[in-house]
Order: structure tokens, then sequence, then C-alpha cells
């Protein structure tokens, strides 16, 4: 029993430092999440100032899902030696922490530029008199 209650020990130590980082590809964004997936830290890179609001919004949830699948993994790890890491409590902690479905990052495009406004319908909206 007193072995037992060490490793418990142990595993909440060890279970309060988890987290885990992640980066999207283009340095634009960085997540950092804590055991539960929960979001710790947000931050972006220089690149963020480049991407559309919608690209941006994909980036972070990407980031955060890899960080979140990574904080999992961890928590697998600090718990299997605590409960076994084929026993039937292990089975049930798995899960309750579903992998997440991380999707591949896109790489970033160069935004398309508009044409000239002459060009809209065959001229402009707004012409002079001269």
């Amino acid at each position: 029993m007193p072995e037992i209650a060490r490793r418990a020990a142990e595993a909440k130590a060890r279970l309060e430092r988890v987290s885990a980082s992640a980066t999207s590809a283009d340095g634009a964004v960085t997540v950092t999440v804590g055991t539960s997936g929960a979001l710790q830290e947000l931050s972006f890179g220089p690149r963020a100032d480049e991407l559309p609001r919608a690209r941006l919004a994909q980036a972070v949830l990407a980031t955060a899902k890899r960080a979140q699948l990574d904080a999992a993994r961890q928590l697998t790890a600090v718990m299997a030696p605590v409960i076994g890491a084929d026993s039937d409590a292990m089975q049930f902690l798995r899960e309750q922490i579903p992998e997440p479905d991380v999707p591949a990052e896109e790489p970033h495009r160069e935004p398309r530029r508009n044409p000239p406004a002459d060009d809209d319908f065959g001229g402009p909206i707004l012409r002079r008199d001269r």
C-alpha cells in the first residue's frame, strides 16, 4: 500500500506540471495547453499579421489540437505506471481522452490581388468630366 501511495503522489506532482505547446508550420501561432487540454497560452508570431482572419482562426484551432494530442499522450504516460499500462483503468482513461482529429496545415498562400477598379465591369464607376 505505501508503494501505491508513493506512485500516486508522484503521478499527481507530475500531472500538475504537464503542459504541451505546439507552433504552426509557418510560425504564425503558438499554443500551450494544460493536462486537460485547456488553453493556457496563445501567442502570435509576425506571420500572423499576414493571414486573413479565417485562416488565422484555422491555424489556432489546428495548433491547439496538436498541443492537446501531446498533452493527452503525456497524461497517459504519467498514469501508466500508477494504474498499469494494460489495465482496465488505463483503457477507461484512454477512452475518456479521445485523440482529436488534427487537420493538416494548409500552406500559406499570398493573397490574390484585386484588379484595378477601372477593369471592373468594363470601366470605372465614377468618371470625371473633362
